[in-house]
């Protein structure tokens, strides 16, 4: 299994980096390999929603249960079907004392059922973390910005 965690700092309010990850139905506007997202049911706590996701040749849905919490700016993802045997991330944004910033901890936990698949994703794994990292960061500064 693969895991990882991270925390950073950046100049956005908790509530904007909280509202563009829970955004998910914009995720194929913004996210590298998103190539389509779809909303399966929506519940008071969160929703279900099948992604698509592309890295050169290969591509893979899966269908993930997606829990909500807005008061304490969480958001928690298990796959529920798909090619993982395993797959759950979790994200958390905690505001900073001056109120501009925030702090994003984000964790992910995944294994593929294929070895195949495992072994080409374990090595292009942090590539892939980074570069989404980037995007939700840059979607947040459009937003705030005005121009999203």
């Amino acid at each position: 299994m693969i895991s990882h965690t991270e925390t950073r700092s950046v100049p956005y309010p908790a509530e904007l980096m909280y509202a563009v990850v829970s955004d998910v139905e914009r995720y194929p506007e913004f996210l590298p390999w998103v190539v389509a997202l779809r909303v399966l049911a929506r519940k008071p706590d969160g929703m279900s929603a099948e992604m698509a996701v592309g890295y050169g040749g290969l591509r893979e849905r899966y269908t993930s249960d997606i829990k909500l919490d807005p008061a304490i700016h969480r958001i928690d993802v298990a796959q529920i079907k798909g090619p993982f045997k395993v797959l759950e991330n979790h994200w958390q944004f905690t505001p900073n004392g001056d109120g501009q910033g925030c702090e994003v901890t984000f964790s992910i936990l995944f294994e593929f059922k294929s070895r195949l698949l495992h072994s080409v994703a374990g090595a292009k794994f942090e590539k892939v973390m980074l570069k989404m990292a980037d995007a939700f960061e840059a979607r947040a500064k459009e937003i705030q910005e005005g121009n999203a």
